[in-house]
This record gives structure tokens, C-alpha cells and sequence, in this order.
């Protein structure tokens, strides 16, 4: 394997970012039910991150989390609203 530097232009970044926004959205939208409620593990598979990355998420309040006992979760809309707008335009 070789391995070779890649220099992108912020508008070549900027189209991947909304590229994987959009499949993300697909993807969540044919796998995960569009209940109002997501639990983490839901999230965390929709986004392909690790628990914690969704800790730090929950903490940073990057995305808004509830919690009852001791199970977090997760507005489907809320996680949209975040992904957008980390959005580069």
C-alpha cells in the first residue's frame, strides 16, 4: 500500500460534507424508524460513531439528549436540525 497526500479545496470539502449529509439522512431515514424518540444506540449507529463520541456530543450539547433512569434519548428531528446546521453552504 502506498500512501499518497490529497490536498482538497474547501469547495471540494464543502460538496463532501453535503454529499455525506445527504446519505446520512437517507440511510437514517430507510433503517431507523421515524419515531419521535431515538435511543442511543439508534443514534449512534445512524452517525456511525463510537459511545464516546456520543457522550461527547451529549455533553458539548452538540445534539440535545433526555434522560430517563438511566436510558438516553434522542429527538430524530433534533439530530437533523444539528447535522444541518454543521452544514457548510
Amino acid at each position: 500500500m502506498s500512501s499518497e497526500i490529497v490536498i482538497l479545496r474547501k469547495e471540494d470539502f464543502a460538496k463532501f460534507k453535503n454529499e455525506l449529509l445527504n446519505e446520512v439522512k437517507e440511510l437514517f431515514d430507510k433503517n431507523i424508524k421515524k419515531s419521535k424518540w431515538l435511543r442511543s444506540a439508534d443514534v449512534r449507529e445512524m452517525l456511525g460513531i463510537s459511545d464516546s463520541t456520543l457522550q461527547t456530543f451529549r455533553i458539548n450539547k452538540t445534539i440535545p439528549a433526555y434522560k430517563l433512569d438511566s436510558t438516553w434519548f434522542y429527538k430524530y428531528e433534533e439530530i437533523i436540525k444539528a447535522l444541518e446546521k454543521g452544514k457548510i453552504r
